[in-house]
Parts: C-alpha cells; sequence; structure tokens
C-alpha cells in the first residue's frame, strides 16, 4: 500500500527561497481548499512567481502601484527591454488600483495580448504573468477586461512549457467564475475539449494536471454548471482522465488527486443521470478502493497533514454515488465490503478534530448500509458494531446517523438484531432515550422496536434492564410521536414480559 507523503507541490530544486515560495502557496491553496470543502465557494488562485527571491511576493511599493502608464508607454516603445518592463508590469498589477488603472488605458489590453502571442517566448511568458495578475483582482469587471486573451491562453494549453501551461490555466481558471458571458465565451472558444486534451497530453506532469482540476473545479461550481457545462464534461474524455489521477502520487503530493476528486464530487451531487454515466465509468470502484487505502493508512496511524482534504470530496463522491447504485449492483460497484472498516476507522480519526468530516463519513456509511444485506453483514464480521456504538453518546448529527445504520442492519434480519442486543446496543439505546434531542428519541424508538420483535429474549431482556420505567416516562411526558411509539411498544410488546 502506498504511504502519503507530507504536501508538497513539486519535487526536487533544493534551493531554499524557493521552498519557502512553495510553501507559502502550499499553505494558500489549502486555505482555499479548506473553505471549498466547508462551504462549496468558487476560489481565485495566484501562481506564485518562483523567480522572485522574497518569499513575500503579495507586497508592492507605492512607487510600483503608480508606474503602470509609465510603463505602458514604455513597452509602446521600447525594444530590447520589453521583458523587463513587462516584469515590472506584472509586480506593479498585484495591487487593486493599479489593475483598474491598466484596463482604463487605451489598448492596454491590446498591446498586452500583443505581446503574447508574439515570437519572443520570455515576452509571452511575462505577458501571460500579466494576465495571470489580473485574474486575480478582486473586481469582477477584470474578467471582461481579460477575454481577448483567452483564445490565446486556450490555443498555449497545448504548449510544451509547464509553467507557462500552469499560467494560461490558473489565469482561465480564475476568470470563469466571475461573468456569465465570459464562461459562454469559453465555452464557444472550446474551453472542455481544451481541458481533455491538456489532460490527455499533460497526464504525467502532474502540475499541470492539478492547473486543469482547479479550472475545472471553478466551471464545474458555477451556477449554470448542471445546464451548460456538465453535459459538456461528460461528453468528454475528462471523467476517465480525473478517475485516473485520484491515487496521490507519493513524491509529488495530494494536489492534483484533491483537484480531480473535487471535480468529481461537483458532478455526483448535479443530477442521477450523470451519476448512472459515472457509474458505468467505475467512479464508484475507484473512489471507494482509495478510500480503503485511506481509511486503512488513517488505522495505522497515518495521518499526514492535508489527508482530509482527499478524504472529503471522495466521501461525497462514494455518497452520491451510492444514492443512485441500483440495488443489485452495489456490491459489485463498489468492490470491496471492507470499506465498512476504512469508513470507521476515518470515523474515529476526525471524530474530534474534524467532526463534519467524522459526519460526512457516517453518512457515506448509511448509504452503504441503507438497502446491502452484504455491508450490514459485514459491520458485524469486523466487528464494528461496538465501535459505533460508542459514538452514540456524540451530537452534531454523529449520533442520529449511527442510529440510522443501526436500524439498517436490524431491518435487515431478525439474526442481527440478536446480535446487536448481544454487542450491548440494549444498554447504549437506553441512555439514547433520555437524550433530549427528539430525533435521537424518536429513532431510538425505531431501533428498539425491531429488536424487540425480533425474539422474546432481546424483549425480556430489555425489561430486565428497566426498559420499561424508559417507556413509561416518554409515554406520559413525551410528545407527539415519541408518545405514540412509546405506548405501542409498552401495550403490543412489553407488558406481557
Amino acid at each position: 500500500m502506498w504511504r502519503l507523503n507530507k504536501v508538497r507541490h513539486k519535487a526536487g530544486r533544493p534551493d531554499d527561497s524557493l521552498d519557502q515560495l512553495r510553501l507559502k502557496r502550499r499553505q494558500h491553496d489549502r486555505a482555499l481548499r479548506q473553505a471549498r470543502r466547508d462551504r462549496q465557494l468558487v476560489s481565485k488562485r495566484l501562481l506564485l512567481n518562483e523567480d522572485e527571491e522574497q518569499p513575500d511576493v503579495m507586497d508592492t511599493s507605492p512607487g510600483e502601484q503608480q508606474d503602470v502608464v509609465g510603463l505602458l508607454h514604455k513597452l509602446q516603445h521600447s525594444g530590447p527591454e520589453k521583458e523587463a518592463h513587462l516584469k515590472a508590469l506584472s509586480k506593479a498589477l498585484r495591487d487593486p488600483s493599479a489593475q483598474l488603472t491598466f484596463i482604463k488605458q487605451e489598448n492596454s489590453m491590446h498591446l498586452l495580448v500583443g505581446l503574447l502571442t508574439g515570437s519572443n517566448a520570455q515576452c509571452r511568458l511575462q505577458a501571460v504573468r500579466c494576465l495571470h495578475e489580473l485574474s486575480h483582482s478582486p473586481h469582477t469587471t477584470m474578467a471582461l477586461a481579460c477575454l481577448p486573451a483567452t483564445p490565446y491562453l486556450l490555443t498555449y494549453l497545448s504548449g510544451q512549457s509547464t509553467k507557462f501551461t500552469e499560467l494560461c490555466l490558473y489565469t482561465l481558471g480564475n476568470i470563469c467564475p466571475d461573468n456569465e458571458a465570459v464562461r459562454e465565451k469559453l465555452l464557444a472558444q472550446g474551453i472542455i475539449p481544451a481541458l481533455a486534451g491538456c489532460m490527455e497530453s499533460q497526464r504525467h506532469n502532474l502540475a499541470v494536471v492539478e492547473a486543469v482540476g482547479f479550472t475545472l473545479s471553478q466551471l464545474l461550481q458555477t451556477k449554470d454548471a448542471a445546464e451548460k457545462i456538465i453535459p459538456m464534461v461528460l461528453a468528454s474524455s475528462l471523467p476517465s482522465h480525473l478517475l485516473s489521477v485520484l491515487t496521490p502520487d507519493p513524491k509529488f503530493g495530494l494536489g492534483p488527486a484533491i483537484e480531480c476528486a473535487w471535480c468529481l464530487h461537483y458532478l455526483t451531487c448535479s443530477t442521477k443521470d450523470n451519476n448512472t454515466e459515472l457509474l458505468a465509468r467505475g467512479a464508484l470502484s475507484h473512489c471507494s478502493s482509495l478510500l480503503v487505502s485511506l481509511g486503512d493508512a488513517v488505522a495505522e496511524g497515518n495521518k499526514d497533514e492535508g489527508m482530509e482534504l482527499l478524504v472529503c470530496p471522495l466521501l461525497r463522491c462514494v455518497g452520491n454515488l451510492l444514492s443512485s447504485c441500483p440495488v443489485k449492483d452495489m456490491i459489485t460497484q463498489v468492490g470491496d465490503v471492507h470499506l465498512v472498516v476504512s469508513l470507521c476507522a476515518l470515523v474515529q480519526a476526525y471524530l474530534h478534530t474534524r467532526p463534519g468530516l467524522a459526519r460526512e463519513t457516517v453518512w457515506v456509511l448509511n448509504n452503504l448500509t441503507a438497502h446491502s444485506n452484504e455491508f450490514c453483514s459485514a459491520l458485524l464480521t469486523f466487528n464494528m458494531i461496538p465501535g459505533l456504538i460508542q459514538l452514540l453518546p456524540f451530537s452534531r448529527g454523529i449520533n442520529t446517523m449511527i442510529l440510522r445504520i443501526l436500524a439498517n442492519v436490524a431491518h435487515k434480519k431478525k439474526e442481527f438484531c440478536v446480535e446487536l442486543a448481544r454487542l450491548g446496543l440494549l444498554p447504549a439505546l437506553g441512555a439514547t432515550l433520555k437524550m433530549a434531542d427528539q430525533e435521537v428519541v424518536t429513532l431510538s424508538l425505531d431501533v428498539l422496536f425491531m429488536l424487540v420483535v425480533s425474539g422474546s429474549q432481546v424483549a425480556e431482556e430489555f425489561v430486565r434492564q428497566g426498559g420499561l420505567s424508559l417507556l413509561e416516562a416518554l409515554q406520559y411526558n413525551g410528545e407527539g410521536e415519541m408518545r405514540r411509539r412509546a405506548t405501542y411498544l409498552l401495550e403490543q410488546h412489553l407488558l406481557t414480559h
């Protein structure tokens, strides 16, 4: 089984200043991914310039902020110095006020596009750097201003320079969420086939693959994605490429896998029809297999930095795909019943540090057991039930989902009910019946009902443990559905014991 190394962007090149730059970028990227995980927001990405000596490349001096007009004038008339002037312009364009000054100048974008398409390779690189700085602007008007350059940015995705291709991709990814007209133009210009071609030609270049994943994820999160973008993506080779990148590279890090997993998540949460297509491509098997590996790594004590940023979209992919998967195909599609063991390991790993992620994990476990005897049986076979029972005191939606999972197991077979009682579920239900959360109490009554009706021995054991007084308290003090269920259990199944 592969091992995850610390998250890093690129391997090699020992220069300390470059390492500091990359570290700064990784920290920034992780923050953006964290925001996306928590709020599913689009987020702009700035590709740091590794040629500069200082790690803190975001600072600009007042002189640089005010010199945009002068630099434009020099670019219009200078010869060999164009590259230096462009480099200075890209640095000046980090300031939002300088960005507005630039696009207000007559023919400024025409000049920049001319340099982008010229014969001088270094000028082209610095010109796309200027466009990239503009694309990162907080001003929404900047996306429209960059529109004249998009045909060339798309064309250059088939180029050979990794740095240049990355800059083109991140620039496109930054401008596409801001404006519907820009997205319409990009779609008409062929951004989806361009991304697919780039992924195909650069599949061994993980820095470019990560950038493709970012740009595609920006498109897939827009409000018109389900109608206009996702059908085009599904009709392309992109889903297959996304699936092929899911396994992290031990030397490069998690970045490409994280970006591609988020793209798959945005595809799976759109419509059920799309999930049918993804199921046919083996998406559920791919994502489940990786979760098994991650769960095994966590169980062995390997919780490397950034791993949860990959676990989260994978969980959402699997949960969504399971809800669309025909029951008869579920075990074949998932491929390994050990997935329940891995999910339980992930719950335990993130329960205290990231309870939201633990809640999503038990949601997947609920989807997995809702219609499958095999996965319910696996929870018992691999002795996962005691660990789940121990989670019942936890709130934040975790205990309610655990009760649903236990209900799934109890519903399948009477033999499973007997085994659940033997493993200590009855006293645990006695504790949840005393909780103030009405949903927890109602779900506990549902599970208790299935256990009690499975056989007289379980009912007798519940009575011996003092269960009658708990139900009587609910019968007289409870409200609505809780009172009705408690009364039914008492009168129909327990008072005779």
